[in-house]
């Protein structure tokens, strides 16, 4: 399979908002007849949005053409959809956005002044994601705390295969399973828009083979952003437990990169961890760690972000 098939992609993600809804959810009565499968019928959701049961039914099967602007919206509204939900509901259903979307498939490239603006933030990890959440930019500080991206074969340098199949990653996270929906339901977002990308049904299929709690996710149809800001709780293996505020920044000449900084409050535990870490992977001899325990190889600080640009797209 080098792509996903779009027309099930759709049938899936309105059967699964489909089922999570009841009757009184909507304002529909509910008799209380036994029901053969959760949530709605499709008769109801067809009341609910103002169109006929055939219609809709031959769009939860994959067969709707031109579904207009108008009957999508009244159906996001039916299905309670929220705004992220709704823009995926588009991108399924719109063969423009569709056609459109597989023809950017261009190699992604960090831009020299990204590469040395990574480099010179001090005591900040950062780094940059591409399309599929590839890492293909980072700094030192970055690799000293999430895994030491420059040691890694370019194809495995991706944020959701290191979530589901690199045990050190999954260890690294205290909240792994919200961690884990996170960026499942970011690769859902991107699926809708870009079906595709060979890479990224390539990276499904590994995952959903390899990995039993990727498949129940992916299954689940959970679509969302990149969130903007937020905290992560880390359990790092050299320096203990680290809580560090991110700010995740889309770039404007090119929306499918993102750069994402970490930063501990100041004066905290975490703060002192993350200098520690960063003395340890400065270039100058003066700051080597001691000899236990071991810290991350200077290797590992030196191929950062100067690497980062054989990613492929």
């Amino acid at each position: 399979m080098d792509h996903l098939d779009q027309r099930a992609e759709l049938g899936e993600f309105l059967r699964s908002r489909r089922a999570r809804l009841r009757p009184d959810d909507v304002g529909l009565p509910d008799y209380g007849r036994h029901r053969r499968v959760p949530g709605l019928r499709r008769e109801e959701l067809a009341q609910l949005a103002g169109v006929s049961v055939a219609y809709y039914t031959r769009l939860e099967q994959g067969h709707g053409q031109n579904v207009s602007a108008e009957v999508l919206d009244a159906i996001a509204r039916a299905l309670r959809l929220d705004g992220t939900e709704s823009a995926h509901l588009n991108h399924l259903a719109s063969p423009r956005i569709r056609n459109r979307r597989s023809r950017a498939r261009r190699p992604q490239q960090v831009r020299p002044g990204l590469r040395s603006l990574l480099e010179a933030m001090d005591g900040v990890p950062a780094y940059l994601v591409g399309r599929r959440q590839d890492v293909i930019g980072w700094n030192p500080l970055a690799a000293a705390v999430f895994g030491d991206f420059g040691a890694m074969p370019p194809a495995e340098r991706n944020l959701v295969r290191l979530v589901f199949l690199d045990p050190a990653t999954a260890e690294l996270y205290a909240e792994w399973e919200c961690r884990a929906c996170e960026v499942v339901s970011n690769l859902r977002m991107y699926a809708g828009q870009f079906p595709d990308d060979e890479q990224l049904s390539a990276l499904v299929g590994e995952l959903s083979v390899k990995n039993e709690e990727f498949r129940r996710l992916w299954a689940a149809h959970t679509v969302a952003d990149n969130k903007t800001h937020g905290v992560k709780r880390l359990r790092h293996p050299l320096v203990g437990e680290l809580s560090l505020s991110f700010e995740t920044l889309t770039l404007p000449d090119d929306p499918a990169q993102f750069l994402v900084t970490y930063h501990a409050e100041p004066g905290s535990p975490s703060a002192d961890a993350l200098r520690m870490l960063s003395s340890w992977t400065a270039p100058s001899p003066a700051a080597a760690p001691p000899a236990s325990p071991s810290p991350p190889s200077s290797a590992s600080a030196q191929t950062s972000a100067s690497a980062s640009a054989e990613q492929q797209g």
